[in-house]
C-alpha cells in the first residue's frame, strides 16, 4: 500500500529544501558579494547583501599583489601529496585494525586517541627543532610531512571504520570459491572501501589545503607560501585590512577546493555504486 503524498506537502519539502541550501550557501554567497565591494563599503556599519558599487577589480588586486598563482600552486602540491600519502600509509593499517584483534590494535588505537588530545602549540617547538636538524624547515617536503603526520591518525580512524563494515563473510566466500588473498582484496575488499576512500582522501586534501598554523611557523620565504599565509599578507603591518581584495583572494582559493570535491563526489557515488554491485 503506497502513501498519498499532498500536493502542499511535497511543495513544503522543496520549500524547506531550498532554504536550507540557501543557509548552506549564504557564507559563499556572502563572500562573493564582499569580493565585489570597496573596503571602505565593507567598514561601513549600512550592511547590504549586494555591492552599491561594483569593484571587479579587487580581483586583479589579489590575482598580481601577493603571488595567488605561486602560493596555489604550493598548496595544490602539498595538499595533493599529503592526501596520497594519507591513503597509502593508511589503507593497509586501517584494514589491519578493522580485521585483527589483539595488542597491537589496542596499542594503534590508543595512539589515535591520544595524538588528538595534544593541542598544536604544544609541538610545534619540538617539531620545529626536529625539521630544523633535518634541513626540512621551509620546505614542501617538511610541510607536507607534517602534514601527513598530522592528518592520518584521523584518517585511519576514519578508514577503519569502513572497512569495519565490511562483512567477513565476503572474503571468506570468496576464499571458498578459490580466490588468493591478494585477489580478495583487489575484487571485493578494495572496491567496497571506495566510498571511505573518497571520503577520507577529501578530509585529508582540505586539511592541508586549509592548514594555517604549520605553514605559518614553517615557512620562511614568499616562494614557498601556501594560500592561507598568502591571503594573512593582505593584513597590513600596522593593521589594516584590504578587506575588498582580501574577500577576492578568498573567493579564488576557495575555486580549487570546489572543482576538487565534485571530482570527488563523483569518485565517492560511483564508488558506492560498484560496492553494492560488488557485495
Amino acid at each position: 500500500m503506497t502513501s498519498h503524498i499532498s500536493p502542499w506537502a511535497r511543495a513544503g519539502q522543496y520549500a524547506l529544501l531550498v532554504l536550507f541550501m540557501v543557509f548552506l550557501a549564504f557564507p559563499l554567497l556572502w563572500l562573493v558579494s564582499a569580493s565585489f565591494k570597496s573596503s571602505r563599503e565593507l567598514m561601513n556599519l549600512d550592511i547590504t547583501l549586494f555591492p552599491r558599487e561594483f569593484h571587479p577589480e579587487n580581483y586583479l588586486v589579489a590575482w598580481n599583489q601577493q603571488g595567488l598563482v605561486g602560493s596555489a600552486g604550493n598548496s595544490l602540491i602539498v595538499a595533493l601529496s599529503t592526501m596520497v600519502l594519507v591513503i597509502v600509509l593508511s589503507l593497509p593499517a586501517a584494514y589491519a585494525f578493522a580485521r585483527f584483534r589483539g595488542l597491537l590494535r589496542t596499542v594503534g588505537t590508543g595512539w589515535i586517541l591520544v595524538s588528538q588530545v595534544f593541542p598544536v602549540i604544544l609541538i610545534i617547538i619540538p617539531l620545529f627543532l626536529i625539521l630544523r636538524d633535518a634541513g626540512l624547515v621551509n620546505t614542501l617536503p617538511g610541510l607536507i610531512l607534517v602534514y601527513t603526520t598530522y592528518t592520518m591518525p584521523f584518517a585511519l580512524w576514519m578508514l577503519q571504520g569502513f572497512a569495519a563494515s565490511i562483512p567477513a563473510e565476503l572474503e571468506e566466500a570468496a576464499a571458498v570459491d578459490g580466490a588468493s588473498r591478494f585477489r580478495t582484496l583487489t575484487k571485493v575488499v578494495f572496491p567496497l572501501l571506495l566510498p571511505g576512500i573518497a571520503a577520507t582522501a577529501m578530509f585529508a586534501f582540505v586539511s592541508a589545503w586549509n592548514e594555517f598554523f604549520f605553514a605559518l611557523v614553517l615557512m620562511q620565504t614568499p616562494d614557498n607560501y601556501t594560500l592561507p599565509i598568502a591571503l594573512k599578507m593582505f593584513i597590513g603591518g600596522e593593521g589594516k585590512v584590504a578587506l575588498g581584495p582580501l574577500a577576492a583572494g578568498a573567493v579564488l582559493a576557495t575555486i580549487p577546493s570546489i572543482i576538487f570535491f565534485s571530482i570527488m563526489q563523483r569518485k565517492l557515488v560511483s564508488g558506492m555504486l560498484a560496492g553494492s554491485v560488488k557485495g
